[in-house]
């Protein structure tokens, strides 16, 4: 299979680390579609990639919603006939001391992070090509946490358990199935972050700089490569050495 005959869908994917993954993911020649609930942030994300002489299109996809996770597989399969690789991005997260965290906050996390990741793997088993690629966006937070952080440690390390069951369960089709754990990266949600918590995190890493979204997508775009083939059922922690 040459690889510009692969197809490759990233939720969330118009903008921050979905943005950088999709672009990084059609620029190695995969055809794209973003899925996104924000549509005009999407068709935006589909021009950069046409405008650089890539393969893409956008649907409007909600990940808390299982039928719409069956929608954006359709999708894909009528725009390009397969899906070889999904990359689950799309997800939520909020920060605030656990004895002020609401039942809201506990179910948004939850629908989005666990129960939205589930209903990608699970039609991911059913519909991914063998020798397909299934990549989770997870974050470092699962294995270092920090205060006010932890409906959101713990949704993402609930979906790196489901891809490290999937790895074995789609190993006989060559399927490999990882998580990467981004630290903390320069996306919109830098924003919310307090100033000394950026500053905390910078200094725990020696590198001594925050991740950018194109840290996190070059090693996407590495599993989701041929030459990712010998890797799977991994939490890759890519935070600059976070300690």
């Amino acid at each position: 299979m040459h690889i510009e005959e692969r197809v490759a869908v990233v939720t969330g994917g118009s903008r921050g680390i979905g943005l950088a993954v999709s672009e990084r993911l059609a620029a190695s020649g995969l055809r794209v579609v973003i899925g996104s609930r924000g549509e005009e942030a999407a068709e935006r994300a589909v021009a950069r990639i046409k405008e650089a002489g890539g393969h893409a299109a956008a649907v409007r996809a909600d990940v808390t919603e299982p039928a719409s996770v069956r929608a954006l597989f359709d999708a894909a399969e009528d725009a390009y006939g397969r899906v070889d690789v999904w990359v689950n991005n799309a997800g939520t997260a909020t920060v605030g001391p656990l004895e002020h965290t609401t039942d809201e906050d506990f179910e948004r996390h939850f629908a989005a992070n666990v129960r939205g990741t589930f209903a990608a793997l699970r039609e991911a088993a059913r519909r991914i090509r063998d020798h397909g690629r299934v990549v989770l966006i997870s974050s470092a937070l699962t294995v270092s946490p920090m205060p006010g952080a932890a409906l959101l440690a713990a949704s993402k390390a609930a979906g790196d358990q489901l891809a490290r069951t999937l790895a074995w369960e789609l190993g006989p089709r060559s399927v490999t199935v990882n998580s990467v754990l981004p630290g903390l990266t320069r996306t919109g949600v830098l924003d919310t972050v307090p100033a000394h918590v950026v500053a905390r995190d910078e200094a725990r890493t020696p590198l001594g700089r925050l991740g950018e979204p194109e840290d996190i997508a070059e090693i996407v775009g590495f599993l989701a490569s041929d030459a990712g083939r010998w890797v799977t059922g991994q939490t890759l922690h890519a935070a600059g050495g976070m300690i």
